[in-house]
């Protein structure tokens, strides 16, 4: 049983350490590569619950997935210029969440990954808004206790495109990834869809999801997801 708690406050500081990190050591990352990473499954969900999903589709620079309806606890919009300032701000809120900082006091397990809903500005030197959340765990999804400041989305069903790439997530690499992207769906029927969900609900452009820990350096996995409600 020590064994077990010690493994799990080593998983959660873990990820608080990697926020922390990224933010002050902009260096410590692998350069992401020209083109994007498929099929690779992130090495913190075999140790921890992440969100099941069914690829629908593999193309040429995007994977498209289908997962079920979930709840996931979020974060009220964080307005900064910096994904990684917000995301950090964002993420020790959920960090004390899951430690009993909520109306149950109850202690609830570490999921992956920590997701960060974009909503960019419209000019490089303006804050943009961004919403943290973590996937609450199955056993927790009929009744996530509440918090102040957090708030439950519920997700239906619901389709992404995804573009992986590897390092640390940076304010400069996550605004490339999402552009190539952009990019690869050109002209696709995801497009299409993505852009009726966009204009149906304007709430983020994108989202990036972050699952490593600090301590690996080697086959980091990264993603950015592009929201969409239906196929066509």
């Amino acid at each position: 049983m020590a064994g077990s708690s010690l493994h799990m406050l080593y998983t959660k500081l873990s990820l608080v350490l990697s926020l922390l990190w990224s933010a002050n050591f902009g260096l410590w990352h692998e350069p992401s590569s020209s083109s994007s990473r498929l099929g690779i499954y992130p090495p913190t969900c075999k140790r921890i619950e992440c969100p099941s999903y069914d690829v629908i589709e593999v193309g040429d620079g995007y994977e498209i997935r289908s997962y079920n309806s979930s709840a996931w606890m979020s974060t009220s919009p964080i307005q900064d210029i910096s994904i990684v300032e917000a995301t950090r701000t964002g993420f020790l809120q959920l960090f004390n969440y899951i430690q009993g900082k909520n109306k149950y006091g109850e202690k609830i397990e570490m999921t992956g990954p920590v997701i960060t809903e974009v909503s960019p500005s419209d000019g490089p030197f303006c804050e943009s808004s961004f919403t943290v959340s973590f996937y609450v765990p199955k056993e927790n999804q009929a009744n996530p206790p509440p918090a102040e400041g957090l708030h439950v989305q519920r997700w239906k069903q619901t389709y992404a495109a995804v573009r992986q790439f590897s390092g640390f997530v940076t304010d400069s690499n996550v605004g490339e990834e999402a552009a190539a992207l952009e990019a690869s769906l050109a002209g696709t029927t995801w497009a299409t869809a993505i852009q009726k969900s966009h204009d149906a609900d304007a709430t983020s452009v994108y989202t990036v999801a972050q699952y490593n820990s600090p301590f690996e350096f080697d086959h980091r996995v990264n993603e950015i997801w592009m929201l969409f409600d239906n196929l066509t």
